[in-house]
């Protein structure tokens, strides 16, 4: 993955109710991630994020944003079509765990199989995908990330300001940890 310098480094849209959210948004430290289902980086990251959460618990919120690299990945703008469709039933984040821990099968059949797996209404997943429901949604994604100076996955943002240190668990962790000691808590 290489990320180039930019001079946008905040998000340009603020967290919203739009957005996915795992953990509360009152949390003193909010991480968002605009990824890529199909992104080998992303799929790096994804089981670090994880430990992320686990180590700063009721201190984190997570925010996921879709950014499918569609030059070099065919399968990501249907995967995080998915997953909207998903989150629609109220499994986005089952969905999102699902296409990160099968990256390598993501064409149509596999996902109506893991929405088969997800208890989906499975002829509303399969119509909503067939006639792209969430194409917009996606491409919101994806624009504010541009705007945001996002031009490789994974990228986050730590309270609103671009992460532009390495995505591995320490380096992760400090960052964070910067961010709680600013604010006066700890992990």
């Amino acid at each position: 993955m290489t990320k180039h310098k930019s001079p946008y480094s905040t998000l340009t849209l603020d967290v919203k109710t739009r957005d996915h959210v795992l953990g509360s948004p009152d949390a003193p430290v909010t991480l968002m991630e605009y990824a890529d289902y199909q992104c080998p980086y992303c799929g790096m990251a994804y089981p670090i994020v994880k430990q992320l959460q686990h180590r700063l618990g009721e201190n984190l919120c997570l925010v996921f944003r879709n950014f499918p690299l569609t030059e070099i990945h065919p399968f990501a703008e249907g995967a995080a079509e998915a997953a909207e469709a998903a989150g629609a039933q109220g499994k986005f984040w089952e969905m999102h765990d699902t296409l990160y821990e099968n990256q390598e099968a993501l064409a149509i059949e596999n996902l109506i199989a893991y929405a088969k797996q997800l208890h989906l209404d499975v002829p509303r997943f399969a119509s909503e995908l067939e006639g792209r429901a969430y194409a917009g949604r996606v491409r919101e994604d994806f624009l504010s990330g541009v705007r945001s100076g996002v031009n490789g996955t994974p990228t986050f943002f730590i309270n609103g300001v671009r992460h532009d240190g390495g995505y591995d668990f320490n380096t992760l962790f400090a960052a964070i940890q910067t961010r709680l000691k600013g604010i006066g808590t700890s992990a």
